[in-house]
């Protein structure tokens, strides 16, 4: 039986046939690398909290090993709850999510044991505009928040600060990026509470 090319059933059939094989295709696709992404998933969330807690790996195999043996996991209600011990000091760290400028952000919030200090923080996704909010990423952002006094159970992120006095509650905010800033701040003082309440502290 010969179709008429120029005929709009031809044309169905057609872009019927076309759409069934890329739908096929991209289905195989997804079914191939779901079990992949959720390893890559998995991993995001063990650097962040082995970054958060200051425990170093050379790569993310030794992640993994370190995550499995020195890291207890413990899901308390809706909170997932993170513990070790580091260089002989107990640190706590939990999972949060918190909306920045333009959509949401996540990662780990470690302390110590009375929750008086951040021990660290990182993140595993966001999506803050790059070159400005997206800049909590690097290095010396989330390096001012290593070791930091709380001050009435916050930080400030400062668009001010200018001294390196450790210990005043205060880091610098990102230049150009005052609301992404800002973001990290309340999302601190949201969780800071969640967390002396995890663990008993008055």
């Amino acid at each position: 039986m010969k179709f008429d090319r120029e005929s709009k059933i031809y044309t169905v059939i057609f872009t019927f046939v076309i759409s069934f094989v890329f739908v096929f295709v991209l289905s195989g696709l997804n079914y191939l690398t779901t079990s992949k992404v959720k390893i890559n998933q998995e991993l995001f969330t063990v650097r962040a909290v082995l970054n958060a807690m200051g425990i170093s790996y050379k790569s993310n195999e030794e992640a993994l090993e370190i995550y499995k043996s020195q890291v207890k996991v413990e899901n308390v209600g809706s909170y997932t709850l993170f513990s070790a011990v580091v260089n002989g000091d107990e640190v706590y760290a939990i999972l949060f999510n918190g909306s920045g400028l333009w959509g949401n952000i996540s990662g780990v919030l470690a302390v110590n044991k009375d929750v008086s200090k951040i021990v660290g923080i990182d993140f595993i996704s966001q999506s803050e505009t790059p070159g400005l909010g997206g800049r909590i990423e690097e290095s010396w952002f989330k390096d001012q928040f290593k070791n930091e006094s709380l001050v009435n159970d916050r930080i400030i992120v400062s668009t001010t600060k200018v001294s390196e006095t450790k210990d005043d509650g205060q880091v610098d905010a990102i230049t150009g990026a005052t609301l992404t800033s800002k973001s990290i701040e309340k999302i601190i003082a949201t969780y800071i509470p969640i967390l002396k309440e995890l663990l008993g502290v008055k």
